[in-house]
């Protein structure tokens, strides 16, 4: 299928690993040309057609210089991906986790997309057009225990504005929806100091055993496998396109079957 993204201008966040050097690399492939932002971008440089910046997207100027270098360089934004984000695991419950950690949670995963969005908009309603993919999670809706209730406070944020944004702006043109992964195979889960490494420090087995209880506990996944972050990339790209556009306010959910009610 032809995505006709050839020559489309993309803005990603937190591109430099996981799922957003998978949409990175999958939008190259299709022929945009991207605007990658990460804090580190050694990952990005030798990628073809993607313009990398170095940027603290948490900042509060971040996001609008990393719009500006699309602008400056392509002239325009034809999408952006909002990625970047982070979760550190609250074993001790909600009692446990301090305001000052789910201002965290917020600072990581809600407000860059916020920051990103409030930097495009003007330019994709000038145009007339435009694509915005939230990059969410199941734990915006999904809790089996209390260990990410701040990042799923958060995605759940992000779910929100998402239809919110889909509302006030699909009469002019501009799509938004969002991509709810489960367990996907990154660092994020299963690096150093990711949840399976963290679990395991905690309970005092290895990060496969505990990987194989945080999964046990959800319900299990149907599948018997984590996502890929190409899997995920797939949707992102596929939603960024004109294939898909009268598909606004939509949260596509990809998680091998974890979510087992409707």
């Amino acid at each position: 299928m032809q995505l006709d993204l050839e020559g489309k201008v993309v803005v990603v966040t937190g591109a430099s690993k996981g799922i957003g050097l998978a949409v990175t690399k999958m939008f190259v492939e299709e022929g945009a040309r991207v605007v990658a932002g990460a804090r580190t971008i050694e990952s990005l440089q030798s990628i073809r057609n993607v313009t990398a910046r170095a940027v603290d997207l948490t900042s509060p100027t971040g996001p609008s210089m990393l719009v500006d270098a699309a602008l400056a360089e392509h002239g325009r934004v034809d999408a952006v991906v909002n990625n970047v984000g982070a979760v550190r695991l609250r074993l001790q419950g909600f009692l446990g986790t301090s305001d000052a950690e789910f201002e965290w949670a917020m600072q990581m995963n809600f407000f860059p997309a916020v920051k990103t969005i409030r930097a495009a908009l003007p330019h994709m309603l000038k145009a007339g057009r435009g694509s915005i993919i939230n990059v969410a999670s199941v734990n915006a809706f999904f809790e089996p225990d209390a260990g990410v209730l701040d990042y799923g406070a958060a995605k759940a944020a992000v779910l929100n504005l998402t239809k919110s944004l889909s509302q006030e702006f699909g009469p002019k043109g501009i799509r938004v929806n969002a991509v709810s992964p489960g367990p996907v195979g990154t660092d994020l889960w299963l690096g150093k100091g990711g949840v399976a490494d963290s679990v395991a420090k905690a309970s005092g087995t290895t990060a496969d055993e505990a990987r194989a209880r945080i999964v046990a506990g959800m319900g299990g996944i149907p599948t018997g496998r984590f996502t890929t972050p190409d899997e995920v990339a797939t949707l992102v790209v596929l939603l960024a396109s004109d294939r898909t556009a009268n598909v606004t306010g939509s949260n596509v959910v990809i998680d091998g079957g974890l979510i087992k009610t409707t």
